[in-house]
This record gives C-alpha cells, sequence and structure tokens, in this order.
C-alpha cells in the first residue's frame, strides 16, 4: 500500500501513527517523492503554464513523444561482414521493430529491435551453426548498423524528452496538436538549460516519460553481467584444472566443477546488478491519497500508473483546496476513470467549537456551500487577539503552562521557534500545515494570506487559537 501525504511533516507524522495501528506493509511519500527532480523542483509562478502543464492530455503527449524515436528507417542498409556483404530492406526494418512487447519500455524494448536485426542479417549469410556467433558478434559491430539503430531506436532519458518539448515548438506541436499558437509560445523554453529548470507542473510528464522510457543503463549492466558470468566461470574452471592437475584436488571433489551446473551456482550472478530498485514505482494494490483536493488531473495519473486495481481511499476537502475546486468530487474522480463512493465528513472531532465559530466566516465568506463540520467538544477556551508582537510571550507563557503538547506558529519570517522548546514548538506556513494538529496554533499576519490559507490555519488548533495581527485586537 502507498500512502501519499502533502508535504513531509505530514508524513513524519503519519510514520509514527501506522505503527501503532499495526500498519507496517505501508511505504509513504509525496508527490515530488516520485521523480528524482522532485526534490529541486520550484513552483510554476505563471497560472497559464501551470494549467496547461495540469492537462492529463500533456501526459498522454509523452506517448507520441517517444513514437517519433520507434519509426523504422525507410532506406535500405548496406551491412559489410567478413562472410559476405548483406542488405537490411525497409521491410525487414520493419519487421524487427515489431519485435518490440507492447508495453516494455522504450530503452528496454531496443534489446528486443537488436536481436532481431542480427537475425534477420544473420539468416542472410550462409554459414555452419559453430560459425553463426562470430557472425552476428561482427554484425553487431558494425559502425553502419550500430548508426542506423542508434538514430531509429535511440536510447532517451526521460529529462532530455521532456526538454525537448518545451524547446522544439515543431516538436510540440505535432505531440500536442490541441495546443494554439499562442500557447506553444507560452510554453517555449529558449534552451535545455532553460527547460530542464523544473517546476513541479513538470513532474507529471517527467514521471510518465521516465516509465515509458525505462532504464536507459539496463542493457549495459545486463551485458556487463552476462560477461561478467563468464569472466567467473572461465576463473573457477581454470583454478580446478590447476588443483586436479597437480593431483591434489581430486579427493575434495573438485572434479565436479567440469559439470556446468555445479559451476553454474557457484557464479556470483548480483556482482554486478541488474538494475536499481524503485520502492515507489509500483504497482501498489491500494493508494491513500490525503489533501487530495490539491492535486491536477495530471498529478492523479502519477498515482493511476502505480494502481492498476484502481483501489483508492481519497480524503480531502474542497475548501481547502488552494487553487480553487469547482466540481463534486464524483465527477472530477469519474472524469479520471475512478467511480467514487463518496462519505461527507459532518462531525469535527479535532478542532473545538470556540475556533470553529471564527473559521467557518472565513470560508464561508468565499465559499458559501463549503463542507464545514460541526464540531462535537469545546476546548472552554476562546479565541484570542493580540499584536504580532506578542508571540514570544504567547508561546512562552503556553509553554510555561504546558509541560506536555505542542504548538505551531504559522506564518511567522523565521523557520526557528520563538523560544526553545525542545522540539515541541514548529513553524510552519499554512501549506505546510495542512493535514496536521497542535494543541496551541498562532497565527502571525493572517490578514495577509487568502480566505482558504487562514481557514486551513486555524482548523489545526485543537485546543487553543491566537491571531496576531499589525496591531493588538487585530484579526
Amino acid at each position: 500500500m502507498l500512502f501519499v501525504g502533502p508535504h513531509q511533516p505530514y508524513l513524519s507524522y503519519v510514520a509514527d501513527v501506522l505503527p501503532s495501528l499495526g500498519e507496517e506493509g505501508v511505504r509513504t511519500c509525496t508527490l515530488r517523492d516520485l521523480v528524482p527532480e522532485g526534490a529541486d523542483a520550484a513552483e510554476e509562478t505563471d497560472p497559464d503554464v501551470a494549467r496547461l502543464k495540469a492537462d492529463p492530455r500533456m501526459v498522454a503527449a509523452v506517448e507520441p513523444a517517444v513514437a517519433l524515436y520507434e519509426e523504422p528507417p525507410s532506406e535500405a542498409l548496406a551491412v559489410e561482414t567478413a562472410w559476405a556483404d548483406v542488405r537490411l530492406s525497409p521491410h525487414e526494418w520493419a519487421e524487427a521493430f515489431t519485435a518490440a512487447e507492447p508495453g516494455v519500455p522504450h530503452n528496454e524494448a531496443r534489446e528486443a529491435v537488436w536481436d532481431a536485426l542480427l537475425d534477420i542479417l544473420a539468416d542472410k549469410v550462409e554459414v555452419d551453426d559453430g560459425e553463426r556467433p562470430a557472425l552476428r558478434t561482427a554484425l553487431g559491430r558494425s559502425p553502419a548498423l550500430r548508426d542506423a539503430v542508434g538514430g531509429a531506436w535511440p536510447l532517451l532519458e526521460a529529462h532530455d524528452l521532456v526538454g525537448d518539448l518545451w524547446t522544439v515548438p515543431a516538436y510540440l506541436r505535432r505531440c500536442a496538436p490541441w495546443l494554439t499558437p499562442d500557447e506553444v509560445r507560452l510554453l517555449r523554453r529558449g534552451t535545455p538549460d532553460q527547460a530542464q529548470r523544473w517546476t513541479a507542473a513538470d513532474l507529471p510528464l517527467l514521471d510518465a516519460a521516465r516509465r515509458r522510457l525505462g532504464d536507459a543503463g539496463l542493457s549495459g549492466r545486463r551485458r556487463r553481467r552476462e560477461a561478467d558470468a563468464v569472466r567467473q566461470r572461465v576463473q573457477i574452471q581454470d583454478a580446478a584444472d590447476r588443483v586436479l592437475e597437480a593431483g591434489v584436488g581430486d579427493e575434495y571433489g573438485l572434479h565436479m566443477l567440469r559439470q556446468g551446473d555445479l559451476l553454474d551456482r557457484l557464479v556470483d550472478t548480483d556482482a554486478v546488478p541488474e538494475t536499481a530498485s524503485d520502492p515507489l514505482a509500483g504497482p501498489f494494490a491500494h493508494v491513500v491519497v490525503d489533501e487530495a483536493q490539491e492535486l491536477t488531473d495530471a498529478e492523479w495519473s502519477m498515482l493511476l500508473d502505480r494502481c492498476p486495481s484502481r483501489s483508492f481511499t481519497v480524503v480531502g476537502d474542497r475548501a481547502q483546496a488552494r487553487h480553487g475546486f469547482a466540481e463534486p468530487w464524483t465527477t472530477r474522480l469519474g472524469r479520471l476513470g475512478l467511480h467514487a463512493r463518496v462519505a461527507t465528513l459532518t462531525v469535527n472531532y479535532r478542532t473545538p467549537s470556540e475556533v470553529m465559530a471564527e473559521a467557518e466566516p472565513v470560508i464561508r465568506a468565499v465559499l458559501p456551500d463549503a463542507n464545514v463540520p460541526t464540531s462535537v467538544r469545546s476546548s472552554g477556551v476562546p479565541v484570542t487577539h493580540g499584536a504580532v508582537g506578542d508571540l514570544d510571550d504567547v508561546v512562552e507563557q503556553w509553554l510555561t503552562e504546558h509541560d506536555d503538547g505542542t504548538a505551531c506558529v504559522i506564518g511567522a519570517s523565521s523557520s526557528v521557534p520563538p523560544t526553545d522548546a525542545g522540539g515541541r514548538v514548529r513553524v510552519l506556513t499554512p501549506a505546510t500545515a495542512k493535514g496536521l494538529e497542535f494543541d496551541l496554533v498562532v497565527l502571525v499576519d493572517p490578514d495577509a494570506w487568502d480566505a482558504v490559507d487562514r481557514y486551513v490555519a486555524m482548523t489545526r488548533a485543537t485546543r487553543r487559537l491566537v491571531v496576531l495581527g499589525p496591531r493588538a485586537g487585530a484579526g
């Protein structure tokens, strides 16, 4: 099972909770963790670019982008060998390209295409069976053949493929024909370096490209693995032969090393790893997505590809969507191919009624139909207001009065807690506070935020909320 959360502080919280519930076989991640570029990707600042890249059609454009690198040559190729010169016709090129099984990633399918080409060419030369391996080796070393295959079915990297979409307008127009000329210009980046300054909006395309292309180094590692196995066999056999020739090894059964089965068992096939393991590649039997209201349709594709069963638990609040969420969940998920059964939260166990009394009008002002659950408990502590300068005093007083519990300052300019509290005080933004809860929440100048961020930040409090504005009594 995969658990997808909004940010690392929330995943740390989940990592503490899941073992106590008896759940051990769960991997946790954010969307950024699914691709190597996610850690350094900036936020997309242009809303129009973000909108275009959030369209799942852009993710689908990866397929025709790769397909352009899987088209057989339309011209014949002459290949010279010591046995005979052979010719590869356009029809035979096309035949070899069909050797790639559907669903096999591009880079990994190249090996099947290569083997098929060698077979086609070798069949044209009359040689004894014993000479055929040498013939295939010679064909495989042909510069003309290697160059032709390198151009027709090259090894590709995801960052280069996506970067080319943003730097070559004709390539983008062909792969995404629905884009208008103005939209193509909007997405264009002038140089490869500029194109690969990734933003979060690029991550779904990079993920799709990586999954479609596969590992560019896999075939090379396999060849090294096979060569290493041959080398080990020769070394073991030579060592056994020397001992047996000296007449001192037979009593230990070393003659059995001349039998292939035992020799194969002694070869360390893991000396050269075949492929690096990606624990987040899937497939997963079930995926839990929290704060799901923030996901774009393109980001959803990253999760759908990892869960063939389409078994999801989706947790989200439309009222907390930072970029808006106008449609019902059934419509949103149905567009993605998920048939949803919706359960609406009506009871609020976390936030006391005193806090919700102030938080509800904030969100209702911009989303009158927001689902605001009813708090079932009262803390007896009213929401208090003060000035930003009161921050240190508020936190220190709370720490003095409470030996346990946690506090969070949301919106302070510094990431360092205002007092040394042994890790009991966090400083977060409204975005990084999502999904978390604290005994005390202090908001610093929340009037500078939009209504959704204010509502999210206010509802993190389980006991007490303090609102600090530019002057005493603000907020």
